[in-house]
């Protein structure tokens, strides 16, 4: 709550023969004050009132959000808004976009000063910087979101994020020299001849008989499960029901900064929690591929029931990062260009829908539907668009037969 004067003060003449006054007011915590001031004469201690009413408007002013530095006023909201209000590694991303993309150029200005042309010189610098189109759009959309709170609350007159949008992003790429594509068209896949390459040098075997890669099974699994990162390393031996050929998604591992309340100190820490969204939460089919990986990884690596499949030396919940590593190791060492472990689950939705040959020359696919159901998408349209590579070469020769 912010203070708030209830009176202009009264001046009256004590017992004593001096002068008296007081001056009413609500303190942060909405409770009834009063500041006193005594003097020799009326005049005095009107003076004192006056300088002290003075004194009190100056600091309810400058305590106001449009005049504080934008640094100073974004970090405020975040920590009183965004923290409690978004999932930690939420708040990590955008902290860290607020820190890197925006401060260095906005930062000590005030906010009510900031205009529409400082946000797009902004944009405009972050584009020319090379940055990708969504770290600025995630710029963007941060400080559309903090002034449209401010605008929501009446502390500001004017929002400049009104008439700045973010460009298109065939003219963003353009801009930058890269040529656009449309999205489906830069999904990464795993090839048929990548595939094997790198389970050939997963499963790879030194000298004596010791494997060279730690739980290659993990990213089999990935593979034909679609999983997610956070999700294969939350999965619990008891989530998985062999039986009848599926596991249960129920939680995932996250990696977040650590904090003391919502300040960042140094460090990571893992989190396991719900996953990504309320569909994510879902059953997954296992095929007889996946089946094999999770028995493998139990033959290396079996802590009980309630302990993670994917777990550390430890028995507890592996980290990401080192998931991460493991991967990338894995593909250089097979010759194979560097992919994120997302490929993974691009290729499995790839695969599916665009479909496997048979013996018989039929082609066996899955509709986007049943897909997006697999994968705990939302929608089908999540998953055509950023999930799966389109084959176009089962075009070549359609029109035959239907010329005009």
């Amino acid at each position: 709550m912010q203070r708030k004067l209830l009176t202009s003060g009264n001046v009256f003449k004590r017992t004593d023969g001096r002068w008296g006054g007081v001056v009413w007011y609500l303190d942060e915590d909405g409770e009834r004050k009063r500041k006193s001031f005594s003097g020799t004469t009326k005049s005095e201690v009107n003076g004192k009132i006056t300088d002290y009413i003075a004194l009190f408007q100056a600091e309810l002013e400058n305590s106001k959000v449009i005049n504080q530095k934008l640094s100073v006023a974004i970090t405020e909201w975040l920590e009183v808004f965004k923290f409690p209000a978004v999932e930690r590694v939420t708040y990590d991303r955008c902290e860290q976009i607020f820190q890197n993309q925006i401060e260095p150029y906005l930062g000590n200005k005030i906010v009510s000063n900031i205009t529409a042309a400082d946000i797009k010189k902004l944009i405009t610098e972050l584009t020319n910087k090379g940055y990708s189109y969504s770290t600025v759009k995630q710029s963007h959309n941060l400080l559309k979101e903090f002034f449209r709170y401010l605008e929501y609350e009446e502390l500001l007159a004017k929002n400049p994020m009104r008439h700045v949008n973010m460009p298109k992003k065939q003219n963003f790429l353009s801009s930058q020299g890269k040529k656009y594509q449309p999205t489906c068209e830069t999904v990464t896949v795993f090839t048929h001849e990548e595939i094997e390459l790198f389970k050939a040098e997963a499963y790879k075997c030194y000298p004596t008989g010791t494997p060279k890669h730690e739980l290659p099974g993990v990213y089999i699994l990935m593979l034909n499960t679609g999983l997610r990162t956070g999700e294969v390393l939350g999965l619990r031996n008891s989530d998985i029901d062999l039986a009848n050929k599926v596991l249960h998604i129920e939680q995932a591992v996250k990696e977040q900064n650590k904090r003391e309340g919502t300040k960042k100190i140094d460090g990571r820490e893992l989190a396991v929690g719900r996953p990504k969204t309320k569909t994510s939460i879902r059953t997954v089919p296992l095929n007889d591929a996946a089946i094999k990986a999770i028995n493998e990884i139990r033959t290396e690596r079996y802590f009980g029931e309630n302990a993670p499949l994917v777990a550390d030396n430890n028995g507890g919940y592996t980290r990401p990062v080192n998931l991460r590593k493991r991967f990338g190791r894995i593909l250089e060492q097979a010759g194979i260009e560097r992919k994120g472990l997302h490929a993974l689950r691009h290729t499995f939705a790839t695969t599916l829908i665009n479909g496997i040959k048979q013996p018989d020359g039929t082609i066996k696919s899955l509709s986007p539907k049943e897909v997006a159901d697999i994968l705990g998408h939302t929608t089908s349209e999540i998953t055509e668009m950023y999930y799966v590579r389109k084959d176009t070469s089962r075009l070549v020769g359609i029109t035959d037969g239907f010329e005009m």
